[in-house]
């Protein structure tokens, strides 16, 4: 029989990334056991048999504690990267020219090979290039066939294969490269439950990766160009989620306009219904400290308070020296936070577009009737999820007890605001609905004898798409009396 775990007691998920300080299943399980929900795997490091090994890993945690685990596949995406230089390195000057030039030989203090032709055509005089995170800059001069002349604006030391960040130009390069291609397949034939895109500039980049996907996984288009910010209304048509990926936001917008970017993907996440996830840096003094800063702590207060759906540990739980610890600063924070009295106007900033649907409209009747009739929680039967992310978009104050009898469902839900998802048998029958959802709040503690809970389901049981009613009941507690499955 399936443990009736009892809902974490916040709304906000944590998100926390796998690496060498959590690879074991016993802290795979710590970190459950601190507060995570779902579970982020970098495609760009590893091995094949690694990343197969962590899937493998959070699945035989999630088979022990009984509780649904999200694995999200972060694919690398398209990444730009200078040659090899004579010696590993060399020194650019402030005010010198510099060329970039399709030369395999090793580059020094002058030049160095690009070996991206895609930049040669897109790259125009003005252009920035930003190396090595942005610590180097350098501005296009000249543009020729095979060549890319620029002066030096900010100098430093440059060494080997560092990455390059152009933010002022639309790149066409695919969003999928053959690498992401094979790591895409991976994770799909191991059971990822959601898919993260990564470098998107147009929503066509996420409509190629959709395909490819075929239904098997939710999709998470990562927003840290400019070129994605500009077209975000329609990325968010077609993605299932978003990341306010702040790490390469950062480097190619400048620092003072990340927070109101972050504010800006929020609103419209929020606004459009899809979930949002704000992720990089956000406990990073917890890679070395056992405790984080003021600042930091007040960076994921904010994301909370806007009514992000996920917050994201990367180094800190991947590899820093507390990812327990990091994970139980998440918890404690979000736990503070929604315990605010404030809190749910706060999350109530943005209008909801909930569309013109039947299912759209029960959604936020439900939400509507929960707060009149002060209920304990929102139930609802799904078979693809989307009832329970419709109830989520709402922000209703009382959980949202998702009761699906799809494992892969009831695993997407790790990333979607205030549901907790069980898997559960089908019914049959309105009748058998309305008890199951009585039993099932009570063995959760979601609510107890005198309580009201509001139902959504849809009819005909077991047709997905058809959320079309709205149900009151009272528990009386005797709802378990008899029961064993």
């Amino acid at each position: 029989m399936t443990r009736h775990l009892e809902p974490r007691g916040r709304r906000v998920k944590v998100l926390a990334t796998l690496g060498p300080a959590s690879r074991s299943e016993a802290m795979i399980a710590a970190l459950v056991a601190a507060g995570a929900d779902a579970f982020r795997i970098n495609m760009s490091h590893g091995s094949a048999e690694e990343r197969v090994a962590l899937i493998a890993a959070v699945r035989n945690v999630e088979k022990a504690s009984g509780r649904a685990l999200t694995v999200l596949a972060d694919l690398q995406g398209p990444k730009l990267r200078v040659g090899r230089f004579a010696g590993g390195s060399a020194e650019l000057v402030t005010g010198e020219a510099f060329r970039l030039d399709r030369d395999d030989s090793p580059g020094d203090s002058r030049r160095v090979t690009l070996p991206h032709k895609e930049l040669f055509a897109a790259l125009a005089p003005g252009a920035r290039l930003l190396v090595d995170d942005g610590k180097l800059v350098l501005r296009v001069t000249a543009v020729d066939d095979g060549v890319i002349d620029t002066s030096v604006e900010v100098g430093g030391r440059i060494s080997d294969n560092k990455g390059v960040n152009v933010p002022d130009v639309v790149v066409p390069l695919p969003a999928l490269t053959a690498k992401d291609r094979g790591d895409l397949t991976l994770a799909l034939d191991h059971g990822a439950d959601w898919i993260a895109l990564s470098f998107v500039q147009r929503p066509e980049d996420v409509a190629e990766a959709r395909a490819l996907i075929r239904g098997r996984a939710a999709l998470l288009a990562k927003i840290e160009k400019p070129a994605a910010l500009e077209r975000l209304a329609e990325i968010l048509e077609v993605a299932d989620a978003v990341m306010v990926a702040r790490g390469d936001l950062g480097v190619e917008l400048p620092p003072q306009q990340v927070p109101p970017a972050q504010k800006r993907i929020v609103a419209m996440a929020r606004a459009a219904g899809k979930p949002v996830v704000v992720a990089t840096q956000m406990l990073e003094s917890m890679i070395q400290s056992p405790s984080p800063t003021r600042a930091e702590v007040s960076d994921v207060a904010t994301a909370i308070y806007d009514g992000a759906d996920a917050v994201m540990l990367s180094a800190e739980s991947a590899a820093g020296k507390y990812p327990v610890e990091a994970v139980a600063m998440m918890d404690a924070i979000a736990r503070e936070v929604e315990a605010d009295p404030g809190y749910f106007g706060r999350v109530h900033f943005a209008d909801v577009a909930g569309g013109r649907s039947t299912a759209a409209a029960m959604s936020a009747a439900a939400a509507s009737i929960s707060r009149t009739v002060a209920a304990r929680a929102i139930v609802c039967f799904t078979i693809t999820g989307s009832t329970a992310g419709r109830a989520a978009r709402e922000r209703a104050q009382v959980p949202v007890l998702c009761l699906t009898p799809r494992q892969s469902t009831a695993r997407r839900m790790g990333l979607v605001w205030g549901v907790h998802a069980m898997v559960t048998r089908d019914v049959a029958s309105f009748e058998e609905m309305v008890e199951k959802s009585k039993r099932m709040a009570l063995r959760t503690r979601i609510a107890g004898a005198g309580d009201p809970l509001v139902l959504i389901a849809g009819v005909p049981f077991s047709t997905p798409g058809t959320t079309n009613v709205v149900h009151v009941v009272r528990l009386t507690g005797q709802e378990l009396t008899g029961y064993s499955g």
